[in-house]
């Protein structure tokens, strides 16, 4: 299997600086240092074995050599879409009706157990990283870290704002705005695990829509997620009267469509390591491409 790893070559501002330093500056943490130490990684500069005291001097050639990570998800031969992938980042196409990652009723069937077969074909030695995770139900792009220190760099750049994707609905209602903001807390329902609704103590949530097109009885919709909730779409437009189409969980028909019309057409994020922004489109697919293609 091959390790991940990164290499630098030390330049004449980090003349002297310690290993340790230079690493948490680049955004190795140290729960990924401890993980290099004492699970099989290496730190090395110039071919030999350093420990993170180690000075380092202008010139140096620093190479980080991450372990392999061990994985309870078991590789499955689902197909997976790959949309685009390099040795950090997977960008994949979900479909609906497929969970992301395995629950403890189902351990496998989900998109995780295709990435980790993928993995297991292409000799990646990782676990399945989700960075981007989507209903089972709902459609469309999951960004995917290839490794845990991957991982840990789009954590940063999420909360940064970073990382940013559209969705794009069929929301049941005439809408009287061609645009408008959802700004509503979301907490647990107190009768459920799994449903969430509009509550005074709630987590803050934010969300954008506008409309793209009215179809009488039911709207195209483009979202944007300022924050990042459980079922914060499905709750809000419940919330202000558009349920989605097809989710019945909160209050929307099923003669449409059977499922709920969410899917995530597009994903933008700064790629960490390429430091260049990256973005990415993915169309409806078939279920509901019929109600836009019907209702024009």
């Amino acid at each position: 299997m091959k390790r991940y790893e990164m290499n630098w070559v030390i330049g004449e501002e980090d003349q002297g600086r310690r290993m340790k330093d230079f690493l948490k500056d680049h955004e190795i943490s140290k729960r990924t240092l401890t993980a290099v130490k004492f699970e099989g990684g290496e730190l090395s500069v110039n071919g030999k074995r350093e420990d993170v005291r180690f000075r380092l001097t202008a010139g140096d050639c620093l190479r980080v050599v991450f372990p392999v990570e061990d994985s309870s998800i078991l590789p499955e031969p689902f197909p997976l879409k790959v949309l685009y992938e390099d040795e950090d980042v997977l960008v994949v196409d979900k479909p609906a009706g497929m969970k992301t990652i395995p629950s403890t009723d189902q351990a496998g069937g989900t998109l995780a157990n295709a990435i980790r077969f993928h993995y297991m074909a292409t000799e990646v030695a990782s676990t399945v990283h989700i960075v981007t995770r989507l209903d089972k139900d709902t459609s469309g792009i999951v960004l995917v870290a290839k490794h845990r220190h991957i991982h840990h760099l789009f954590t940063l750049s999420q909360k940064q704002g970073n990382v940013s994707r559209e969705y794009e609905a069929i929301a049941h209602g005439l809408f009287t705005d061609a645009e408008g903001v959802i700004e509503a807390p979301i907490g647990r329902k107190e009768t459920s695990i799994i449903e969430r609704m509009v509550r005074e103590d709630g987590r803050h949530a934010k969300t954008r829509y506008r409309v793209e097109k009215q179809y009488g009885v039911y709207a195209h919709l483009r979202l944007q997620l300022e924050t990042g909730r459980t079922h914060q779409i499905r709750v809000h437009l419940s919330h202000i009267g558009h349920p989605l189409e097809g989710d019945d969980l909160y209050g929307g028909a099923l003669d449409r469509i059977k499922r709920q019309a969410l899917h995530c057409s597009r994903l933008a994020f700064f790629h960490p390591v390429k430091q260049r922004e990256m973005t990415f489109h993915c169309p409806l697919p078939q279920d509901m491409s019929r109600l836009v293609y019907q209702g024009s």
